[in-house]
């Protein structure tokens, strides 16, 4: 094996060429690292669940018009009809969708009175139907009663005696100990008591890029309104089927409406994320294209060094080196640039991790994704050098007997 000796002092003569490289091994390193941790953050985001059976659920507005316009019969008779359609499991009218980037929000404190904290929740209004239209999973308490739900008119700005909340809505009240939440009585706008009926397991709110998107509460409301939304649960496998099916059936049952945005959960989902999607092909496409770059650069410096050495190199086998040892030459040439960029780029990838968690108040880098860009690019310089270090070694003896 070549000693360290030779190796040094060829990169000293092509100092900047090598300097050059490790900084773009630097670059590509910091990042790569926090590209993919930003990909990762926003892939966790997408993947959190929303408590809801998303693949069987769908949602409709029912825009109503006339004169002498029965809202709360109107209502009963939508709802009858849907629930009576086959395939149907159940159906609400609610006032918001998850992950649909509009809805309400309210504050909860433990004490009634303008000095009192409040935390943040986005309030969900359903009938006795809720929990098992959404697909929710109630584990502690119990659902709503018929005579718990109340009829909110438009002018109103009361609230219901009781709510069901979320856990994470639970834990924040009650930290470390959510399952104390149920039964205990909070405020609303400050002076209006509610007391906690119910805690279901999860329930995300309308705002996905919300801190508290966990925290959530359903409460006993039918709602007075010309553009009402209904949200419907079918049996699994039936929901694109029923879809045009209960949007023609509504239509027929009354010529005063317009039933508009018939759209599935999913395709709410794949709509709140689709700037994540966006972003994340964007990062990757960053992080192959800094890759291929730092490849290609690699690649010519190493061509650019064997032509200069073509003689050096022949005069190495013809006293003897083997076709082996000039490949190891170059490729532990590679390695030594790639340690000094790797060694910047981690210093580097630490501080804008820094820097993103300061700014964006995104969680710390972990160690191990940058134990893993450390040796990717170790990889790869290793892998872009073996064409170059295979040109070397298949020099003649006789290139050292030749004039430049």
């Amino acid at each position: 094996m070549f000693e360290l000796g030779p190796i040094f002092r060829a990169l000293l003569r092509q100092k900047v060429g090598a300097i050059l490289i490790a900084l773009q091994i630097a670059l590509t390193l910091s990042i790569m690292v926090n590209a993919i941790f930003m990909m990762q953050q926003r892939s966790s985001q997408m993947a959190r669940p929303s408590g809801l059976d998303e693949a069987n659920l769908f949602y409709l507005s029912n825009t109503v018009f006339g004169q002498n316009y029965n809202h709360e019969a109107a209502l009963a008779d939508d709802l009858r009809l849907i629930r009576g359609i086959p395939g149907v499991v159940n159906a609400t009218q609610i006032n918001a969708i998850p992950l649909s980037g509009g809805g309400w929000s309210m504050g909860l404190q433990h004490k009634a009175g303008e000095g009192e904290n409040s935390i943040g929740v986005a309030v969900y209004m359903v009938d006795d139907h809720g929990i098992n239209t959404l697909g929710l999973e109630l584990i502690a308490g119990e659902n709503f009663q018929l005579t718990d739900i109340e009829w909110r008119p438009a002018t109103s700005v009361s609230w219901p005696a009781r709510a069901i909340v979320s856990q994470a809505m639970a834990e924040s009240l009650y930290p470390g100990a959510y399952q104390s939440a149920l039964g205990k009585t909070v405020y609303i706008n400050q002076n209006e008591a509610v007391q906690i009926s119910g805690i279901v397991k999860t329930l995300q709110a309308p705002w996905n890029g919300w801190d508290g998107v966990e925290r959530s509460m359903l409460v006993p409301f039918q709602m007075e309104t010309r553009n009402s939304r209904y949200i419907i649960r079918t049996e699994p496998g039936r929901r694109d089927e029923l879809m045009p099916i209960i949007e023609k059936a509504l239509a027929e049952s009354d010529k005063n409406r317009i039933i508009r945005n018939v759209t599935s959960l999913e395709d709410t989902r794949e709509d709140s994320y689709r700037s994540h999607n966006a972003l994340n092909k964007i990062l990757l496409l960053v992080i192959v294209i800094l890759t291929l770059i730092t490849a290609f650069g690699i690649v010519g410096l190493a061509m650019f060094s064997i032509n200069r050495r073509r003689r050096q190199i022949g005069t190495r086998r013809a006293l003897g080196a083997t076709q082996l040892q000039v490949m190891r030459y170059f490729m532990l040439e590679n390695f030594l640039i790639s340690t000094l960029g790797v060694v910047i780029g981690a210093i580097a990838a630490v501080g804008l991790n820094i820097w993103l968690v300061s700014k964006f108040e995104l969680a710390p880098l972990e160690p191990q994704l940058l134990v893993v860009g450390v040796l990717a690019l170790y990889l790869v310089g290793q892998l872009a050098v073996f064409y170059p270090a295979r040109k070397a070694a298949a020099i003649s003896p006789a290139t050292a007997t030749r004039s430049v």
